[in-house]
């Protein structure tokens, strides 16, 4: 196996965009990360889309990236059209991985790109709706009142969760003010309002104890990452980013054994040679507040039952020991689903570069991203984490 290298990434801003398409937002995503590696059309060998909802929500199925991608001189190439829920862009990545990786092209596209707002909500939240086995029953005590299907199921393990380790909704506050701090600092970001502890618990209760600010909102956008081996790298004077992990995996059936975030996780850590502690910043799956907490014990960045104490320390903020999600996460970067996992890749890159201004970790070398999606059996369909170092 080769190493692999990230060369370039581009992103659009995230928010709801009426008026643009896929096509837009996969043409301005890809033209930036090329432009960034400072590579054309001509060097990518192979590209590989991320795309959850566009059949839903659009009406575009099968060939959404010769679709979406067919004025940027991509066309004619091998394409490859991945969706995985909410781990669609992250799946894409770890393709293209294996791709370089095991010697089959020397560059890569990865693209993840999501058209998710509508004049009808009501098709925005049955798109979300979908990523469940829609022959399954729900779980005990979820509900789909409130429309959003995934904030009744989040708000579920949120309750279980309080019991188990005596967190407090103000803790799921904490989560927020730091998100939306960190959203401030980002330019592309969806959200770029501070807000405090106070003003998101008295927000709209969405599915208790979720208030509105607690939940991931529906969003457009579109990220890319151009990859490459080593070797082309060196040849084309590319500052290196290694992807020193991609691991991925998908829930038992059953329900039983660990979570597929703990599992991904560990393969992930076993892969690359390290541990949770030399992790120095942190891009996980916060759709909503509760679930980045859930995430610190899952991904071993504090011992099981210490995410409340983790949380209030600190210790997870900008410029702190491990630093989770700096670019605002999917609470305040947004969360156009099948761009969730590249743009979270971006993010890790441009902290590695050393390029990520006021949102910096000082001296980051090491970067871990967790990405997740869909609902079985009590747990998320697929996670997937990559990691990332200089």
């Amino acid at each position: 196996m080769r190493e692999v290298v990230i060369g370039g990434v581009g992103m659009t801003s995230f928010g709801k965009f009426l008026e643009r398409n896929l096509k837009s937002l996969s043409e301005e995503a890809v033209a930036s990360a090329l432009k960034d590696a400072r590579a054309s059309v001509n060097d990518v060998e192979r590209i590989f889309f991320g795309n959850a909802a566009a059949g839903v929500v659009t009406g575009q199925e099968m060939i959404r990236a010769q679709a979406s991608l067919r004025n940027t001189g991509l066309d004619g190439k091998p394409m490859f059209n991945v969706e995985n829920a909410c781990a669609s862009g992250s799946t894409a990545l770890n393709l293209a991985w294996w791709s370089v990786a095991s010697g089959q092209s020397e560059t890569a596209l990865v693209v993840g790109v999501e058209k998710l707002s509508h004049e009808d909500k009501a098709i925005s939240f049955g798109a979300f709706a979908k990523a469940v086995d829609l022959e399954e029953p729900l779980p005990e005590g979820v509900t789909t009142g409130t429309g959003s299907l995934f904030m009744d199921l989040y708000a579920a393990k949120a309750r279980k969760w309080m019991k188990r380790t005596g967190a407090d909704a103000s803790d799921f506050a904490r989560v927020v003010v730091k998100s939306r701090r960190a959203g401030s600092l980002n330019p592309l970001a969806q959200f770029r309002k501070e807000t405090t502890v106070d003003e998101v618990l008295s927000s709209r209760m969405v599915s208790d104890p979720l208030t509105l600010f607690m939940c991931s909102s529906i969003g457009d956008g579109g990220a890319a990452l151009f990859i490459c081996s080593e070797d082309y790298a060196r040849k084309h004077d590319i500052a290196p980013v290694f992807i020193r992990a991609s691991s991925i995996v998908s829930a038992k059936a059953d329900g039983s054994g660990e979570l597929v975030a703990v599992r991904a996780a560990r393969e992930a850590y076993e892969a690359a040679g390290i541990g949770p502690e030399d992790v120095d910043v942190v891009e996980l799956h916060d759709a909503s507040a509760p679930a980045e907490l859930i995430h610190y014990e899952n991904l071993g960045l504090c011992a099981p039952g210490d995410a409340p104490k983790l949380i209030r320390s600190g210790d997870t903020d900008i410029g702190g020991r491990v630093s989770v999600n700096p670019s605002g996460g999917l609470l305040s970067r947004g969360h156009p689903v099948g761009a969730t996992g590249v743009a979270q890749i971006v993010e890790l890159t441009q902290q590695l570069r050393g390029r990520a201004g006021a949102r910096q970790r000082p001296g980051a070398k090491v970067a871990l991203a967790e990405n997740n999606g869909g609902q079985l059996a009590g747990d998320s369909a697929v996670a997937l984490v990559t990691i990332l170092s200089t």
